[in-house]
Order: structure tokens, then sequence, then C-alpha cells
């Protein structure tokens, strides 16, 4: 970039971007029901062509531009990320990325062996968060719809933490009447463990889950089954705009976190802005639609040209779903939403 100071961005409600999220793969090794069921992802699917993916330095080009408007925290997220080959050269250069102070990654876990683990912290990743929906393996498999054992997505949360990993959340999608059996068993496994746990309410991303509000398991609800066993108090948040309401174990035996965007939105304070594997930009989560910075980069646009596409964009930003969900007639929001699997959440 021509000059590295942050330029402010701030959306229609005023809202600045602090938080990117970048899919580099929209294939994942399992088909989780809750984002790519398998009867719509299974054999026959047309996966996105390898050639039509950003390359790895497109990616690090985008991103140094959403650090000049003021992005501090990255996500690679998927798909799973870690079926992108060359995943660590690509944390190494968003890492040198002036600006940039926190690198993340979500991930099932399902290949980070104790080299992986070490070798994405020496690239530079700080931050590891896993999915995991239940502990028991009937569960596990019917969640995640793959013959794949529980026992070695835990071995991979232990091989992170060797590697040197801490405070490495695990976050578990919650749906009535498929695994909310799983929150106690799966709160007394983390309990003091140091890692944070964090129960998601199931969610209406993208169109294929068929969504339905009474399978939402509220986070006051998940609340009250944790509480009752073991006793939890809420803690005030990090900082401001943070996803997850922070709860702690009255035993000091760590936190729990809940992500309420049914229930309890949190429109009002989002900062965070979607790259998707093929280079389209989503400013919300539930979008229909997104907008291409692939073309123009490869037609031979600057980094000014680049920058001032974002910036209108995100200017024009009036996304407030979470807020207006219930509240506004079914049909307004009937065109196709992208789907999780192509912004990875």
């Amino acid at each position: 970039m021509a000059s590295t100071a942050a330029i402010s961005s701030v959306d229609a409600f005023g809202r600045s971007i602090r938080d990117l999220r970048i899919s580099v793969t929209d294939r994942c090794n399992f088909r989780c029901v809750y984002c790519m069921p398998r009867e719509i992802f299974g054999p026959g699917y047309a996966f996105v062509p390898r050639d039509e993916l950003l390359q790895l330095e497109e990616i690090v080009r985008i991103a140094k531009v959403f650090a000049a408007c003021g992005v501090k925290k990255v996500r690679i997220t998927g798909g799973e990320p870690m079926i992108r080959r060359n995943l660590e050269h690509l944390i190494e250069m968003i890492a040198s990325i002036e600006g940039i102070d926190d690198i993340s990654m979500t991930t099932n876990a399902s290949y980070l062996s104790k080299g992986r683990a070490v070798a994405l912290k020496d690239a530079g990743l700080k931050r590891i968060t896993v999915s995991l929906d239940a502990l028991d393996e009937e569960t596990f498999r019917t969640v995640c719809d793959v013959e794949f054992p529980v026992s070695r997505v835990l071995e991979g949360i232990e091989n992170a933490r060797q590697a040197g990993f801490e405070n490495i959340k695990i976050n578990a999608v919650i749906k009535r009447g498929l695994n909310e059996h799983s929150v106690l068993p799966l709160a007394r496994y983390f309990h003091g463990t140091g890692s944070i746990l964090r129960f998601i309410e199931y969610m209406d991303v993208g169109s294929t889950n068929n969504w339905k509000l009474d399978e939402v398991v509220s986070a006051r609800e998940l609340v009250a089954m944790i509480n009752k066993e073991m006793p939890i108090e809420p803690v005030s948040p990090n900082y401001r705009g943070e996803v997850a309401k922070r709860w702690r174990y009255v035993d000091d035996g760590g936190e729990v976190g809940f992500i309420t965007s049914v229930t309890e939105s949190f429109c009002g304070d989002c900062s965070r802005v979607r790259l998707s594997a093929v280079g389209q930009i989503y400013t919300c989560l539930f979008a229909t639609e997104g907008f291409d910075i692939r073309d123009p980069l490869r037609a031979g646009a600057s980094d000014q040209d680049l920058l001032e596409i974002v910036q209108t964009l995100w200017g024009k930003r009036e996304d407030r779903y979470s807020e207006l969900r219930g509240q506004i007639p079914v049909d307004v929001f009937s065109d196709a939403k992208v789907e999780m699997s192509h912004i990875g959440g």
C-alpha cells in the first residue's frame, strides 16, 4: 500500500471494520447437518474449481487493503481450512502485514497433527478454535455425518495445546432434538482444562439446513442447564463487540461462553467482514449476495482502486439481519443466503 496508516472506515450505522474472516476453501471432510448436509453436499456436488480460488498472494494483497481500512484481526476459515495447501505460508505472509496483530483459525481439528500444530504456531497463528458438537461417538457421527472418531478431534486439541496454543476455544452448535444432551458432558470435559467452551445457538445461516426457530436451544436454557450442576456467573466482555457472552465457573474452573445471534442480537457492534475463497466480500453472515473483488484485482486494479472498492462497500453497509429476524415478513428474506461453507461462519 502507498500508505500504511489505517484509514477510518465506518458503515451506515457507524460501525468500523476490525475483523476479517478469510475462507480459503469451500471444501470440508465433514458433512455437519447444520452446515453441509449430505443430501445437498453429497456425491456429485460441484465444489469450486481450484483455479477459481483466490491464490495465496491474492488473499494477502486483499488482506493488506483491509488492514489499511482498520482491520486488526484475521480469522482463517473454510470449509475446513487445513485442506488448503501451503496454509502455513499464507499465515506467515498475513502475519507480516502491518496493523494485523491477531491471526486465528477455526478448524474441525481432524488434520491437526502434532507436526501441523507446531508448524502453524511457528508460522504466526496465535489462536485456534475447534468445532466440536458432541463427545459420544453416536451423536458426534450423527452431527458430522462421517465415520470419524471423536477421539481424533480431542487428540488434535491436545496437539494444539502441546504446540503452545493457549486459551483454545471449543465451539459447539446446539440443535434441539439432535445434541442438546451433549451440553453437560462437554461442559464437564472442558471444565478446568484452560480451554474455553462456547455454545452457539443454531442459526439460519445459508438455505440448505432447513432451519426452524423451534430447534434453537436458547443461551438462557444453556446457562440454566450448566448452572444447575456447575454454578456459573457472568463476566464483563473483553472488548466492545465481543461475540460470545462470557461466564465463569464459580469454582475457578475457567470460562464458558454463549453466542446468542438468534435470541439476543449483537448487530449493533458488528465489526466483521468476510472474504470467500473465490473473492466475494460479504458484509454479513446472513447475506444473500456478495461483492466480487477478485475480478478487478485480476484485471489490474491498483491498491488504491481496491481500497476505494472496500471503503465504498463498507460505507453503504446497513446489515442487521439478526435484529430484524422475526420483525419483518419472511418473504423479505426469501433470497437464498450464502452457505456457511463458503464464508466459514
